[in-house]
């Protein structure tokens, strides 16, 4: 299943490329994420927490950057990972390309995503990953750009690093994706009677 996913950060390309880049910082804005290992400049090993309803599932693998382009500001990511208790696979190819938005940056994200094993009767609900998915990159939008603007501001702590915005790998909810996609429906609804009246 194909997934897009756009968000924009609060900087220009040229400050923006570096800092999604940088896996460690980035690591620590995705919600249920957690950098566990760096394996080499363009190889990392981490893990992802998601709850769908009363089932945990924690995915632990392996990304790598198989492409950078500076010019473009494109880069290509491959990642695998194995629930951990072993209820099946996932695997992403991840396009992440970066385009000026005034003084900010949009940043476009096209995920190849496929599960195997029991998790892959969630790919049945393709509606609701893309929901987890839309809810996993405006949570990363927001911490991202929380940490960018306590960066300019100067909130560092005292050897400067910025500090944490989150605890790490807090699980997603399928329960707030569900009340998000309700919330959706009904001011898709009532903008819809709006129109007719």
């Amino acid at each position: 299943m194909v997934l897009k996913n756009e968000f924009e950060v609060s900087v220009p390309v040229e400050q923006a490329w570096p800092l999604l880049l940088d896996v460690a910082s980035v690591a620590e804005c995705v919600p249920g994420g957690e950098l566990v290992e760096k394996i080499s400049d363009r190889s990392f090993k981490g893990r992802i927490s998601v709850k769908l309803g009363p089932v945990l599932l924690t995915f632990e693998g392996l990304a790598t950057f198989n492409e950078i382009d500076e010019a473009t500001h494109r880069a290509r990511v491959e990642a695998r990972g194995t629930d951990k208790k072993g209820r099946g696979t996932a695997q992403a190819n991840v396009v992440m390309r970066l385009l000026p938005n005034g003084s900010a940056t949009r940043v476009s994200i096209v995920t190849d995503l496929q599960l195997a094993g029991s998790v892959a009767q969630y790919g049945r609900a393709s509606g609701l990953i893309a929901e987890v998915s839309q809810h996993l990159v405006d949570d990363f939008s927001a911490n991202l750009n929380r940490r960018i603007a306590r960066s300019a501001a100067g909130a560092a702590t005292a050897d400067g690093d910025t500090p944490p915005l989150r605890s790490p790998a807090r699980p997603v909810s399928a329960l707030e994706i569900a009340f998000r996609m309700l919330t959706n429906a009904v001011a898709r609804m009532f903008k819809k009677l709006a129109g007719n009246a």
